[in-house]
């Protein structure tokens, strides 16, 4: 009798056990970056759209994460500005995921970036994804954002601080010119944030880190909000 109601218990426990619970992606965010100052949850949180304004993604790894918040505020009247669901990762992430990410409806605006992740050193040293194929996965990833007709705003690499173990700011400055190269021949404008925050990491960037403050965060919004309305319809 026990062992029967002990089976009849475990038959009941199984379909929780096996359901997947949601994703809670600003926590795992955090958790992947320990001693981040900064909050991911608000750039993951759902945006309503305000009928009748531009539609605008941000495709990005953590570093967007990071501004995205700071960017719709500033755009908030201007623009309905959404981001990616997740950490944009590298250029083999983006192909894998890019029509899902685009599928939620018309985009006006686009601004996007791969670099940070396709660089990362990973086991044995080597780059996560080599520089010729980054190159050749950046051009198809243009090719098909294009193909949504929005208009394109392409975000350079931001700076790697000289201590930083598994990336080196040699290979920032050099997948960045490649990203310039790719860029000029398919006319999609630049968002230099690299150049916008190279001369201010003292101030704006964690200590041995990739990553930036909550300040540093809402001055790396400036630029991307100034490349976003430059792009959007005029009023």
């Amino acid at each position: 009798m026990k062992s029967t109601i002990l089976n009849c218990l475990v038959a009941l426990l199984m379909p929780l056990a096996t359901t997947a619970a949601p994703r809670d992606l600003a926590a795992e965010a955090r958790a992947e970056r320990p001693g981040l100052q900064h909050d991911f949850a608000a750039a993951l949180a759902p945006v309503t759209d305000i009928p009748g304004l531009p539609r605008v993604l941000i495709i990005g790894d953590s570093i967007s994460l990071g501004y995205t918040p700071y960017v719709r505020t500033a755009l908030h009247g201007f623009a309905n500005v959404h981001r990616i669901p997740d950490n944009g990762g590298p250029t083999i992430r983006g192909l894998a995921m890019l029509n899902e990410w685009l599928e939620s409806g018309h985009w006006d605006v686009i601004h996007f970036n791969w670099g940070l992740h396709d660089l990362k050193q990973v086991e044995g040293g080597h780059v996560q994804v080599p520089i010729a194929d980054y190159e050749k996965n950046l051009r198809t990833l243009v090719d098909r954002l294009k193909t949504t007709g929005a208009k394109l705003v392409f975000a350079t690499t931001t700076p790697v601080p000289g201590h930083t173990s598994n990336r080196v700011e040699t290979d920032v400055v050099a997948y960045n010119a490649v990203a310039l190269k790719v860029m000029a021949a398919a006319g999609v404008p630049v968002d230099d944030l690299h150049a916008f925050a190279l001369p201010r990491l003292a101030q704006i960037q964690l200590p041995a880190n990739v990553h930036y403050t909550p300040e540093g965060y809402r001055e790396l919004s400036e630029p991307v909000v100034a490349a976003i309305r430059a792009q959007l319809p005029r009023p």
